[in-house]
């Protein structure tokens, strides 16, 4: 009923919703699948992204509207259609898009949450990665001053700035939700306020870019959707580079660890550079695999933890699976800290 009542708001008519349903995963966010007839036209397959009482991140619907409506034009991403940006009609913030056909892994796969240590195969991931790329490239080269952009801050007070205000963010989030301190979570956030890089690009960072959060028709081995916006802002392009390498939703073949399963990722930085013309800093890389490590530090063994903790999560049993792998990411924290600049 609220959810023909938002539409109806949003200039729908002739609504009739059918298997309204939720769907799996979704940690961060409550999500459901339905099919809509309306205006007269035949029926269509959504998807509903509901912000969860308290989840992993607190982040903007608004923000994701605006970045799939930009990016749409240059990757493939759900349409979406319509945003309740503070919840006053669907109870909490919430973002509709349409449905897309595709899987996050193979059929075959028997990995358990989406994207951890996923098994592609030589042949999927010898084809998947040249999108992987592709559209990676081309997130980094949509324009960030694009009107379409008007919630989105850009760093421009000093090159130190776009680091900065990441840092600030996850600390402060830290600061916030963790349930009791880790020392080694104290010396990590020293360690990046000390070496804060000078941003080389500003760019449309996805925030999430990795193996479990794109679809792909598994028969042509080609992307259909990139997903899960939710952490997008404006950055250096270091940051996502950095994400795709981390070890957690990586696969090892042949004693070879493949970064989010596709390739090593000394080559998997090779072919972004071939692709997009961007030098890679290397100590500018290191500081943002510090950076999205600690990050996922927090999500699990902070907001995570203290959404299990508090029962606010329709997630609940996953929230208390993450902590461990919290633990995993502080293991490979220290690592990446101690071995400095290393690809």
């Amino acid at each position: 009923e609220r959810l023909s009542a938002f539409l109806k708001k949003k200039g729908v008519r002739d609504i009739k919703i059918t298997n309204l349903k939720r769907l799996a995963g979704g940690a961060s966010k409550e999500q459901f699948e339905f099919e809509l007839e309306a205006n007269g036209k035949p029926c269509r397959r959504y998807v509903l992204r509901l912000e969860p009482v308290e989840g992993v991140a607190i982040t903007s619907r608004q923000r994701e509207m605006e970045a799939l409506q930009l990016a749409r034009a240059h990757v493939p991403v759900p349409k979406a259609l319509w945003v309740d940006v503070d919840g006053s009609m669907l109870g909490r913030p919430a973002l509709i898009t349409e449905f897309v056909n595709g899987v996050t892994k193979p059929s075959n796969s028997d990995s358990n949450v989406t994207g951890f240590g996923t098994v592609l195969g030589k042949d999927l991931r010898s084809r998947l990665v040249v999108h992987f790329i592709n559209h990676l490239s081309s997130i980094h080269a949509i324009d960030i001053k694009d009107p379409i952009l008007e919630s989105f801050q850009i760093p421009n007070a000093d090159p130190k700035q776009a680091a900065r205000w990441q840092v600030n963010w996850w600390t402060k989030v830290w600061h916030s939700d963790a349930l009791r301190g880790i020392p080694i979570l104290g010396l990590a956030e020293s360690w990046l306020k000390q070496n804060l890089p000078d941003t080389a690009e500003l760019v449309l960072v996805h925030g999430d870019y990795r193996t479990g959060n794109y679809l792909f028709d598994e028969h042509h081995a080609e992307i259909t959707a990139i997903l899960d916006w939710e952490f997008v802002h404006i950055g250096d392009y270091h940051e996502d580079l950095a994400w795709t390498f981390l070890r957690l939703w990586s696969h090892s073949e042949n004693n070879v660890l493949l970064a989010s399963s596709l390739l090593p990722a000394r080559e998997l930085a090779n072919l972004y550079t071939e692709n997009s013309g961007r030098r890679i800093d290397e100590n500018i890389l290191h500081f943002y695999q510090v950076l999205c490590l600690y990050k996922c530090s927090v999500i699990c063994l902070g907001s995570g933890l203290r959404a299990a903790h508090e029962a606010h999560n329709h997630q609940d049993a996953l929230m208390s699976w993450l902590a461990p792998a919290g633990y995993v990411f502080i293991n490979e924290l220290i690592d990446v800290i101690e071995k400095g600049p290393h690809l």
